[in-house]
């Protein structure tokens, strides 16, 4: 009898097991509030004082990488919330960041980023703002 009540209960673990993994797939990261940065030409904004620096963004996920932007990374979602993000990046040899972006409105955000680019280490802090489309 106990042999019967496990092996029917097998299809309904089956089924809960792929419920669970069709959840898990569809909360995967999806770093939508990047979706929300308006493209076009952003000035970044040193908090040290450095150079401002300008750069045309075709999409907000463009500025996770501002230290590697040609670089093909992999990427760990560290957090994908609805107005901040943070992304963990390693690309080929020592090259790596670590940068949270914080959504204000769809053409300001603030970013800190750290890592090492170039074998060097980097880290800033910028206020990043839309300033008219790509020249």
């Amino acid at each position: 009898m106990l042999k019967s009540s496990i092996a029917a209960l097998r299809p309904i673990a089956m089924v809960a097991g792929l419920a669970a993994g069709i959840s898990a797939a569809a909360q995967a990261p999806s770093l939508a509030m990047l979706d929300r940065l308006e493209p076009g030409q952003w000035q970044l904004r040193f908090r040290d004082g450095s150079s401002t620096q300008q750069i045309c963004v075709r999409n907000g996920r463009e500025l996770i990488q501002l230290r590697h932007p040609d670089s093909k990374c992999s990427r760990y979602v560290v957090e994908d919330g609805q107005d901040e993000v943070t992304v963990q990046y390693t690309c080929r040899g020592p090259n790596y960041g670590r940068t949270s972006i914080r959504r204000e409105t769809g053409s300001l955000a603030q970013v800190e980023s750290q890592g090492i680019a170039g074998g060097l280490p980097f880290q800033f802090t910028a206020e990043a703002r839309r300033t008219g489309n790509c020249r």
